[in-house]
């Protein structure tokens, strides 16, 4: 089973950029299932019902998301119709959405799940018992399983990765919107990568104008962030899974920059 990873999802130029390359590498690589994280697809900060649906149009077929996922107050009214689309599952059980769902397609069935770290981030529900809870359900039906660790901390990405080897097929850190050269396969067949990366403006700092993230930094007063322009890259990994045991048996990071 083939599956592509797209590394997050950054405003309309990141949305460009997944048309694009979603058709092409459909085409040369056979993807089965493609999953993209849409947490900052809709303006660079949280996802609408228009831009989901213009993900799947796209070739996507679910969507993990982030600390972000209520940036939009429109998402209220979708995520929990929404089959494909998750939110970290250890968000408190009372919010709307889910933390887990199955992909169906022609190969077959895939789980995923969405997670978020506590490690500089939200004081959050813990992201490891999150997944041994939502496993319990999701194995009995799947055996290959997508984990998107949303985390700052690479430590506790890693950590989570070691959890859970031999029980998801990898586990793909995302957030940071740096790709990082760390994939690897852990002893039981869990494929890892400490960041997916962003797919969105190259030029920008972490998809927003320089100046703005600059001025930021420099007066350490408050600033309204907005996309950056010019060339946009991609970010994803691609990882050819066993359909039958789960376990992963390649991964390799894509990054390509383009004018879309």
């Amino acid at each position: 089973m083939k599956v592509l990873f797209i590394g997050d999802v950054f405003g309309n130029p990141g949305r460009k950029a997944v048309k694009e390359m979603i058709h092409k590498l459909k085409k040369e690589r056979q993807i089965d299932f493609c999953i993209a994280n849409g947490e900052n697809a809709a303006g660079g900060s949280g996802i609408t019902y228009v831009v989901a649906q213009e993900l799947y149009r796209a070739g996507v077929d679910g969507i993990t998301l982030g600390n972000h996922t209520w940036s939009k107050r429109e998402v209220t009214n979708f995520i929990d119709s929404d089959s494909n689309i998750v939110r970290p599952a250890n968000y408190p059980s009372e919010l709307l959405g889910k933390g887990s769902a199955i992909l169906e397609g022609e190969k077959g069935k895939i789980g995923i799940l969405n997670l978020m770290g506590r490690v500089y981030m939200d004081s959050i529900d813990c992201p490891f018992k999150a997944a041994d809870r939502e496993l319990e359900y999701l194995k009995a039906f799947v055996k290959v399983v997508v984990v998107d660790m949303h985390a700052e901390a690479t430590s506790e990405k890693h950590a989570l990765a070691w959890h859970l080897d031999g029980r998801v097929s990898c586990v793909l850190g995302t957030h940071t919107h740096v790709q990082t050269a760390d994939e690897r396969i852990l002893p039981f067949g869990t494929a890892y990568i400490s960041d997916v990366g962003m797919t969105g403006p190259y030029d920008g700092i972490i998809g927003v104008k320089r100046d703005i993230i600059i001025e930021k930094f420099i007066t350490h007063m408050p600033v309204r962030f907005e996309v950056a322009h010019g060339p946009v890259q991609f970010n994803a990994v691609y990882m050819d899974i066993d359909e039958k045991t789960g376990k992963t048996m390649s991964i390799e990071r894509i990054h390509q920059v383009m004018d879309v």
